[in-house]
């Protein structure tokens, strides 16, 4: 079976990971941020999680993780759309779109 086929108590299929980093991502932009270190971020991503039932599946800490090693933050050339995680909690930043909203 796929690693995210069945998930151990308190994980998140792979798939599911990817969406709540995507979704925290898009909302921080859609907010303004220009990203989790921002000061007002973490109130943000705190209320978005809170009411966004798929994304308490995945531990908060895991997203602000993954939004933080995002590339716009490290090179000041690289905008912060036109990005997407893929790959579960070991995935990575990949340039486009995610293939799923």
């Amino acid at each position: 079976m796929p690693a995210d086929a069945t998930s151990a108590p308190g994980t998140a299929p792979d798939a599911l990971f990817d969406l709540a980093v995507n979704r925290a991502a898009t909302t921080l932009h859609g907010l303004g941020l220009p990203g989790p270190q921002h000061p007002k971020a973490d109130a943000a991503l705190q209320e978005w999680h809170a009411r966004t039932r798929f994304a308490r599946r995945v531990p908060l800490a895991d997203v602000q993780a993954r939004l933080a090693s995002h590339p716009a933050l490290h090179a000041p050339d690289v905008p912060w759309t036109g990005w997407h995680w893929a790959g579960g909690p070991d995935g990575a930043w990949r340039p486009g779109r995610a293939p799923f909203p």
